[in-house]
């Protein structure tokens, strides 16, 4: 049955626009996006069978364009939409990260991060900058490991905070496992960082580990730091 045939207010646009965006399942959210189905399914039963087949949004989001492409239904211009729609969000997130005090706004720190590592099939070491009133100067991908680890170097990073004037930085990395729990070495690690990092009077402020659907785990809120 075609969504129109649906009674109005089950519809996935007409619920969205009475009671938002929060209230539709993730298939209704990108069924909105999909706007229309295949012949024999709707746009929510095609949006199901791209969340089962990919494993959850993240990885959809992460899928590469051949694999996205080889869905009936979906294609070239769809992936590239697709991947606009995720891009927005994310400099979305970003603006707000650099005009409000990121201490006041864990929440877009923790969204952010998703959107960037959540679904890499390797790990990856962020640094986040951030000037006296804690808003967003700079973040970068300082290094990037296999599945299993990463090497990070501290004189990197205490280079790359003096370049860009930094008074304090937040750490983040991806667990590809899944797994969000530190282990010794992500402890150790951020400890080391720190150090190096008093040196130059320069604060860190957190450390996120981003490990799949999860909420990304804080070091701040652990008392690791």
């Amino acid at each position: 049955m075609a969504i129109t045939d649906w009674p109005e207010d089950e519809r996935p646009r007409e619920r969205l626009l009475a009671h938002g965006a929060a209230v539709l399942s993730d298939a209704e959210l990108l069924a909105i996006f999909l706007r229309v189905g295949i012949k024999g399914k709707s746009a929510v039963d095609l949006a199901r069978d791209l969340i089962a087949r990919f494993g959850s949004l993240t990885r959809l989001f992460a899928a590469p364009v051949d694999d996205f492409a080889a869905v009936p239904g979906m294609g070239s211009a769809k992936f590239a939409q697709l991947q606009a729609v995720i891009e927005m969000a994310r400099r979305a997130l970003g603006e707000e990260m650099r005009e409000r005090d990121l201490l006041s706004s864990p929440g877009a720190v923790r969204d952010w991060l998703r959107l960037k590592l959540a679904a890499l099939p390797y790990e990856v070491f962020m640094v986040i900058l951030l000037d006296a009133q804690n808003r967003l100067i700079h973040a970068e991908e300082l290094f990037r490991g296999t599945l299993d680890q990463t090497s990070v170097y501290p004189r990197e990073v205490v280079k790359l905070a003096l370049a860009r004037n930094a008074a304090a930085a937040i750490f983040a990395h991806n667990h590809p496992s899944g797994c969000s729990e530190p282990s010794r070495a992500d402890e150790l690690l951020t400890s080391s960082l720190k150090q190096a990092l008093a040196l130059v009077d320069v604060r860190v402020l957190d450390h996120f580990i981003v490990a799949g659907n999860a909420r990304p785990l804080s070091f701040a809120e652990r008392g690791l730091l």
